[in-house]
C-alpha cells in the first residue's frame, strides 16, 4: 500500500480546489441564465397584462358604440 505523504495530500487537495473552482464557475453561469429566464418571464407577464388592458378598453369602446347605435343582442 502506498504511503500517505503530505505531498500526496497536498496534490489531492489542490485537485479538489480546482474542481470546486470550476464548479463554482458553472454555478455562476447557471444563476445568470436563471436570472435571464426570470426577467424574460416577467416581461411576458407584463406583455400579457398590457394585452388584457387593451382588450378591456376595446370592449368598453364596443359597448359604447353598441349603445350609440342602439344595437342589442337578441337571445
Amino acid at each position: 500500500m502506498a504511503e500517505v505523504t503530505s505531498e500526496l495530500v497536498y496534490e489531492v487537495l489542490k485537485q479538489l480546489s480546482d474542481r470546486m473552482t470550476k464548479f463554482e464557475s458553472k454555478m455562476d453561469e447557471v444563476k445568470a441564465e436563471l436570472q435571464g429566464l426570470r426577467n424574460h418571464s416577467m416581461a411576458i407577464q407584463q406583455d400579457a397584462s398590457n394585452i388584457y388592458t387593451m382588450l378591456g378598453r376595446h370592449e368598453n369602446s364596443f359597448d359604447r358604440i353598441d349603445r350609440w347605435l342602439e344595437i342589442t343582442e337578441v337571445s
